[in-house]
């Protein structure tokens, strides 16, 4: 197959290109052909992408799959990884491709006029056998496909902080709906809680009618004032204000 038009198109988007674009593509198209999906089925959703880093290699994905964030069938797990595991959510098979761990080191061999590693890759990622360079494995998920698709129109309100959750990325704990972040914490911290009340069952300055044992601080507070504290005793509950 030729990739040329395939490869503009990634360089398009990323403004050059790059051996990791190259590996981007080459393993997109070869999760297609083992699933065996047909263009039509790719833009049912059908396929689901689950890239290991961000960056170059995504672009190339895209541009051979047409799977992206926008339309939910591209999701990244940070492993800082060159690597995809394509999932048939039809079927459920789920395939991981990897660069083989010599893949570079091969480049030299066909591009073996040109001296500079980078422009070896350049050239040798574009023609090398799909054997050569890349590992295939069946795996299976450790998450539930369903889950992860989720369905159309899926919302909840977090009974901690009281923002929208979407997708059925909610967390169930002790009755309450939970955002992640309330229930298990998250990338960030803020500095001040602000919204009121923030049930805290050993800190606060007052107790809620509705829940008796948990005491309520509805003023911001700093967060290192509550070191001692859980996690869910910082939640901000809503309905703990009576």
């Amino acid at each position: 197959m030729n990739i040329q038009s395939l490869l503009e198109a990634s360089a398009r988007k990323h403004s050059h290109l790059c051996p990791r674009q190259i590996l981007g593509v080459r393993i997109g198209l070869r999760g297609i052909a083992i699933l065996g999906l047909k263009p039509e089925e790719i833009a049912r959703k059908r396929l689901l992408i689950i890239a290991e880093t961000d960056g170059c290699f995504i672009d190339g994905l895209i541009a051979a799959t047409g799977c992206d964030f926008g339309h939910r069938t591209l999701r990244v797990e940070d492993y800082g990884k060159v690597a995809a595991t394509f999932v048939d959510t039809k079927t459920e098979r789920c395939v991981r491709i990897a660069p083989t761990l010599d893949v570079r080191e091969n480049a030299s061999s066909y591009a073996p006029d040109e001296p500079r590693h980078y422009f070896a890759q350049l050239k040798a990622y574009q023609i090398m056998p799909d054997e050569e360079m890349m590992m295939v494995q069946e795996v299976n998920l450790n998450m539930d496909i369903a889950q992860i698709v989720s369905r159309p129109g899926a919302r909840a309100n977090c009974d901690g902080c009281g923002e929208e959750i979407i997708n059925q990325r909610e967390t169930h704990q002790n009755g309450l709906i939970l955002c992640h972040f309330c229930a298990h914490g998250g990338y960030y911290a803020p500095k001040f809680y602000t919204p009121a009340p923030l049930a805290i069952t050993q800190y606060g300055k007052g107790v809620s009618d509705s829940h008796p044992d948990i005491n309520v601080l509805t003023a911001p507070v700093e967060l290192n004032l509550l070191q001692e504290a859980t996690h869910l005793e910082r939640l901000i509950l809503r309905n703990c204000s009576g």
